[in-house]
């Protein structure tokens, strides 16, 4: 009866977690990471996360370590956008670096809903 129970809170969870993901178009592939908006973040994003983490973030795996860097990443791109100065290596510019704050709000909420210890 117990283990019914279980069975049942998880399969709801699960079902909770894959509406999530489809909602916020958001695919985890083994071999590339996460992948949102149809964006491949490790490969396409991951020199950008770099900058703005400080050297500390190398990918967008470990969804806790981006959960705590996202302050500080936010506020330099916060800075970024208000200086009107961006990091031409990097192809910054106003709207994709909208779209990355974007792109970590969604991972950071599927890891505070989903992932993290309660």
């Amino acid at each position: 009866m117990l283990n019914k129970l279980t069975d049942l809170f998880k399969s709801k969870e699960a079902k909770a977690e894959e509406v999530f993901l489809q909602g916020n178009n958001i695919v985890f592939n083994a071999e590339q990471g996460f992948i949102v908006d149809g964006v491949i973040l490790n490969t396409e994003l991951k020199e950008r996360l770099e900058y703005f983490s400080n050297r500390k973030l190398k990918n967008f795996d470990d969804l806790n370590a981006l959960f705590y860097k996202a302050i500080l990443i936010n506020e330099k791109i916060d800075l970024e956008i208000a200086s009107g100065r961006y990091i031409a290596r990097l192809g910054n510019t106003e709207e994709n670096l909208k779209q990355f704050k974007k792109i970590i709000q969604k991972l950071n909420d599927y890891y505070k809903e989903f992932k993290r210890d309660k």
